[in-house]
């Protein structure tokens, strides 16, 4: 057999996502911005360019979220990393040195 060489790790991820990018909320996430668009697009039917910047805003601002990148999933992985560790998950480390015996504990 292998002897337990695999090519692939048990750990991967992207064999479960959708296209091997998308998970199945970042598909929601920019099916709703492209419906919300849509419908701005039948109701506005802008005339202007500034209207149109606005009407292609909620597109813009989802697909914005769900594009991949680098070291993390997506934008919006990494906007919640950094929310979590400056609001949420702070945590406080206490320094006790490197040779710590607990008889000498307070």
């Amino acid at each position: 057999m292998n002897d337990g060489n695999y090519l692939i790790p048990a750990n991967s991820k992207r064999g479960q996502l959708i296209f091997n990018i998308f998970k199945p909320i970042d598909l929601w996430i920019a099916g709703v911005g492209a419906s919300i668009t849509i419908i701005l697009f039948m109701i506005i039917q802008p005339a202007q360019l500034w209207s149109g910047i606005i009407v292609l805003l909620p597109f813009l601002i989802c697909a914005f979220l769900v594009v991949p990148v680098p070291n993390y999933h997506n934008i919006r992985c990494v906007l919640t990393n950094i929310y979590k560790f400056y609001f949420v998950e702070r945590q406080q480390f206490t320094w006790k040195g490197w040779c710590v015996k607990d008889e000498y504990k307070d």
